[in-house]
């Protein structure tokens, strides 16, 4: 599972490092001064989302370990292919990416308020924040300062300008290639405690179906332009699986359990983005 990790990784770096170089640099620059898109993400992420999970949980079983790799995955969002699959879907992707250190950093402050308030005080002690740094530096740092560093080159040198053009190319393709791994990985994780993924897939799909569209009604709450909204409702609907995976393959004993009950909602989400690309990129239109 190490080495399979560390594909999906790279395979996820490659992707989010192509999607970025289409994003200008100036355009996150103004991106950043969008206080209003803030609020509505926020708002979104962190008061609508736990309220509807509170409202879903109802429909889990009573075993604490479920309830709390679904409150877990469900409750932080997505800092990384967010960005692409709302590149696709015809959103403001470059909001999403100037504002993940704001989502990044709320998730790790209110992850653990969350769990004890919903789970128990026991369950907040078992968050770990070094998931979460880890995949920022390599998911979002790493990768837009070298889209940084060929965008300066392709504005310099005519084989900059090619080398740019060339990536530019690529953004299907390594979405493909990030769907594609991660799917190879995952799937043998369900095995290993298939009535737990099982009793726990009508919630995510659930999730899947309402969290976009709670997103988009944040969005038009705050007034937002459709780009904009169409973010927020693109980032309502993403969870950041990948990087709390880890996090659940560190506590004691709850391998497999776990481990699949987090991957279920892995898959279930890369079916649901495809769906998102075709119809949140309607949302809006007149």
């Amino acid at each position: 599972m190490a080495s399979m990790g560390k594909l999906i990784d790279g395979a996820l770096a490659f992707m989010l490092f192509v999607t970025f170089l289409q994003v200008p640099l100036s355009k996150l620059g103004n991106a950043l001064k969008k206080g209003r898109f803030l609020a509505a993400l926020l708002a979104a992420n962190f008061v609508a989302i736990p309220l509807l999970l509170l409202l879903l949980s109802q429909l889990l079983p009573s075993d604490p370990m479920i309830k709390f790799g679904v409150f877990l995955v469900l409750l932080c969002p997505c800092i990384d292919y967010v960005v692409t699959f709302s590149y696709f879907g015809r959103a403001d992707s470059s909001l999403l990416l100037a504002s993940t250190p704001a989502l990044l950093l709320a998730q790790m402050i209110l992850l653990p308020v969350f769990l004890g308030a919903f789970l128990g005080e026991s369950t907040a002690s078992l968050v770990s924040i070094a998931p979460f740094i880890r995949a920022f530096i390599w998911l979002i740092v790493i990768p837009l300062a070298l889209a940084g560093l060929v965008q300066l080159w392709a504005a310099k040198k005519p084989l900059g300008e090619q080398v740019s053009t060339v990536f530019c190319l690529f953004p299907v393709p390594a979405t493909a290639l990030v769907l594609f791994v991660v799917i190879v990985s995952v799937v043998p994780q369900l095995k290993l405690a298939t009535d737990a993924a099982i009793s726990v897939a009508p919630v995510y799909i659930l999730f899947a179906l309402m969290a976009p569209l709670l997103g988009w009604g944040v969005g038009r709450l705050f007034r937002l332009e459709p780009l904009a909204g169409r973010a927020v409702a693109f980032s309502a609907g993403t969870r950041n699986s990948l990087v709390v995976l880890p996090l659940a393959l560190a506590v004691p004993g709850t391998i497999p359990v776990l481990p699949a009950i987090i991957v279920t909602q892995t898959l279930v989400e890369l079916v649901s983005e495809m769906i998102y690309i075709r119809f949140i990129a309607r949302l809006g239109e007149r």
